[in-house]
């Protein structure tokens, strides 16, 4: 019985570490998140035993240049890694540091496998060097891609409309919100545990409208609580 042929292609992208973890004896799994092919998992042969199989590249919070070997299977092979950006003003600040790796644990969870996220990617990659350039506060920097992030993914809270009749609220006006049911829930609808105000319901549509609003340390902080539940609701419980 003839054996069925197996298709093999290499992919060529700039890509981010998500994730990286042992896998059998000398072995390690990574997953990537690159621009050309979405979120791609792939076995890299004795990456424990050797750095310079991937050009010492295994690092998050730098993009990466990869060259994958796909055969069409869940996992594909990492053949080289290189550093093209490198972020060493990120990788010195604590607070940055976290903001980062909050943004990479976001897109690891709600970003499918193999799908191409061209505007994810923007956003990320832009926050990165946001915070490599220490730009703006590393809190108020995340909240604002945090915004973007979900819309870009297509889980944007909805905050000038009811999410369940559609009436629009008042500008200025605080308002009911459940970020995990996707935005505003007018009083008439049942309303909502959490209410967010006038203002920063203001900032935060002008944030998913593509503008970069002043943000305090509070509105921050506020905003990543609400990210924080959509993430969750549409991650299986992973925030």
């Amino acid at each position: 019985m003839p054996t069925a042929r197996t298709t093999q292609t290499r992919i060529e992208s700039e890509a981010l570490l998500l994730r990286f973890v042992a896998y059998r004896d000398s072995d390690v799994i990574a997953t990537f998140f690159t621009r050309t092919d979405g979120k791609i998992g792939a076995i890299v042969p004795a990456g424990r035993k050797s750095a310079r199989r991937v050009g010492g590249a295994m690092e998050p919070m730098h993009t990466l240049h990869v060259s994958l070997e796909d055969r069409g299977r869940e996992l594909g092979t990492l053949k080289e890694a290189r550093v093209v950006v490198q972020r060493f003003g990120l990788v010195g600040d604590l607070d940055a540091l976290d903001a980062a790796g909050t943004a990479l644990r976001w897109l690891r969870h709600v970003c499918p496998p193999r799908i191409p996220e061209p505007r994810a990617w923007d956003t990320v990659t832009g926050l990165l060097d946001t915070l490599d350039a220490r730009q703006h506060p590393p809190r108020s920097a995340l909240a604002i891609a945090a915004l973007r992030l979900l819309a870009d993914v297509g889980y944007a809270l909805e905050f000038e409309h009811c999410v369940r009749c559609g009436r629009g609220c008042p500008p200025g006006k605080p308002a009911f919100i459940d970020a995990a049911r996707g935005g505003l829930i007018c009083q008439s609808c049942g309303g909502a545990p959490a209410r967010i105000g006038g203002e920063l319901r203001a900032r935060a549509a002008d944030i998913t409208r593509g503008e970069e609003p002043e943000l305090t340390d509070e509105d921050a902080e506020e905003l990543l609580v609400l990210v924080d539940a959509a993430m969750r609701a549409h991650a299986g419980g992973e925030g």
